[in-house]
């Protein structure tokens, strides 16, 4: 007797078929040109990553500066992200002329290469003026303010790309626009995501076999990475010039249509009249500006704690003015999502250490580090689309709570392997699960979770912040979740005072002034791998239990 056919495999097929189609071909579909200009900002800031490994080998080469230091220059560079909010404000009110700033924030980053250009390609003129470690580290600060302009500026691009009216000047209904700012902030982590994709491919073929180089080839390797990296301010302002090109052709369209040129302004410009100058914000961040540059360029005693309570202050009190302008149930869902973004983003690292440790330790070298980049980033882009319609479905504390569990289970192997994890796997498999094969298999499956919970805040400011503030919502809201950034470089050089970890350094003359030492790394590893599981799921029960809800 014949059994009938299996009917699974088809309806497998078929499923498949229907999942790709509903989370990856449809957002192509979705696709506009309209879209294509802030986008290519995006790209600009994920393209950013492509000196990253090239200033880690830098660093431990090069400069003395210890764990702790890094940690706390990190916290400086990450500081410029809370100007956001005056800057979005300034983006409101200049509106039609905000493309500027674009080319302000290009000129910054374009400083900050060339600066590591001419400390590579010609060391001792830069000495002469100054010493290395102080070019490196006004690199390193002019870097972050270039980008956090052109940041603000894409931000409100994005709200200016989804069209209010089609192509025939009829109205567009607000649930097609919802869907749309949700495609593009989509799209947005899409392109950032993307052009750390493309900046891995390039440190994989740029820094192949750097590892056994001589000095001067590697160094020549370091300087072509760096040379590439001068396309970055490029690419954004060339998405600005798009954008304009863009505008001129709807307007054009448009009044070839019969509309009146107040119409077609109308029309084209989502932003509405210009709002009010808040002196509340553009004194704060003024306040903010002077007291960072006083009490940096003073070195005052803790000033990077000074520096983090007065912005926070500052922050809080915009928040609490401009959250006045929404209804108090959008409000109790903003200040509840932020408050869960922010301890997320707020846990810290281990710092540098970690990764001095894998390159001395476990022979980590830059093509390697550069191949695990790659990974991360191809797997990361795939993850948006894969947890699309998770993203859509779910609040962001369902989101946080199955990330931080299933990220906290991803990190133990990490610190598995300093306490001879790989040793023992490598004795068990004839070698092949060695060292690099866990860090592969780690970073596969944890870097698609990096990006996710983001998507659904930008969205939702997208579509309930009033028209005139968008920007301004935009830029208080990430100058709150990039704070967070600044209390998680505090964190890690508070961890890093504590749980001492040096690399071994030698003087100009190849004299060891300090040797390696990483015996307390493996206790640093499990204190921040703790943290960053209980902080997250408290601040999610904090949320629920109170009249707060998170989008």
């Amino acid at each position: 007797m014949s059994s009938p056919p299996p009917a699974a495999a088809p309806g497998l097929i078929s499923a498949a078929r229907s999942w790709i189609d509903r989370n990856i071909l449809a957002l192509g579909r979705e696709m506009r040109l309209s879209y294509l200009p802030p986008l290519m900002v995006y790209v600009a800031a994920g393209i950013s990553g492509l000196t990253a490994i090239v200033g880690t080998f830098f660093v431990k080469e090069r400069l003395g500066l210890s764990a702790e230091f890094l940690a706390a220059l990190g916290f400086w560079a990450g500081l410029p992200w809370a100007l956001k909010v005056p800057l979005g404000h300034l983006v409101d009110l200049i509106w039609r002329w905000k493309a500027a700033l674009v080319f302000v924030g290009a000129g910054l980053i374009a400083a900050s290469v060339v600066i590591m250009i001419g400390l590579l390609g010609h060391t001792e003129s830069m000495r002469a003026m100054w010493s290395v470690e102080a070019w490196f580290v006004l690199a390193v600060l002019l870097s972050p303010i270039g980008y956090v302009v052109q940041d603000v500026v894409a931000d409100a691009m994005t709200v200016e790309a989804v069209p209010r009216f089609d192509a025939e000047g009829r109205p567009i209904g607000m649930a097609t626009r919802k869907s749309m700012n949700t495609t593009v902030q989509t799209l947005g982590r899409v392109a950032i995501i993307g052009g750390s994709v493309l900046v891995s491919l390039a440190n994989v073929y740029l820094l192949r076999g750097a590892g056994a180089m001589a000095d001067a080839e590697k160094t020549l390797a370091y300087l072509r990475v760096y040379e590439l990296a001068l396309a970055i301010p490029f690419v954004s302002v060339l998405g600005v010039a798009l954008g304009a090109g863009l505008q001129w052709r709807a307007a054009k369209r448009l009044r070839a249509r019969g509309f009146a040129k107040s119409d077609v302004r109308r029309m084209l410009d989502p932003h509405g009249e210009r709002p009010p100058v808040n002196w509340w914000i553009l004194g704060g961040g003024l306040a903010f500006a002077v007291v960072s540059l006083g009490v940096g360029v003073g070195q005052v005693a803790g000033g990077q704690e000074i520096v983090f309570g007065v912005s926070m202050a500052i922050v809080l009190f915009l928040i609490w003015r401009l959250t006045g302008e929404l209804e108090p149930e959008a409000r109790h869902v903003l200040v509840g999502t932020a408050i869960v973004v922010f301890v997320v983003r707020a846990m810290p690292g281990p710092g540098a250490g970690s990764t001095w440790w894998m390159i001395d330790q476990l022979g980590f070298d830059q093509q390697f580090l550069a191949t695990l980049s790659l990974i991360g980033s191809v797997l990361t882009l795939a993850g948006l689309f894969i947890f699309r319609r998770f993203m859509a479905e779910r609040s962001i504390a369902y989101i946080v709570g199955f990330l931080t569990i299933v990220g906290t289970g991803l990190g133990l192997p990490i610190v598995g392997m300093y306490y001879g994890l790989h040793e023992w796997t490598a004795d068990h498999t004839g070698g092949l699960v060695d060292a690099r094969m866990i860090a592969l298999i780690d970073t596969a499956l944890e870097s698609p979770l990096g990006q996710i919970a983001m998507v659904p805040m930008l969205a939702w400011i997208a579509n309930s912040a009033p028209d005139r503030l968008k920007a301004t919502f935009f830029a208080v809201m990430a100058s709150f979740t990039n704070l967070a950034l600044a209390a998680a470089q505090l964190g890690t050089k508070y961890l890093n005072q504590v749980f001492t970890v040096t690399r071994e350094v030698r003087d100009a003359t190849g004299a060891l002034t300090a040797p390696a030492d990483y015996s307390e790394l493996g206790m640093l590893l499990v204190v921040t791998t703790v943290l960053g599981c209980v902080l997250p799921l408290l601040a999610i029960l904090f949320v629920k239990s109170t009249r707060f809800r998170s989008a």
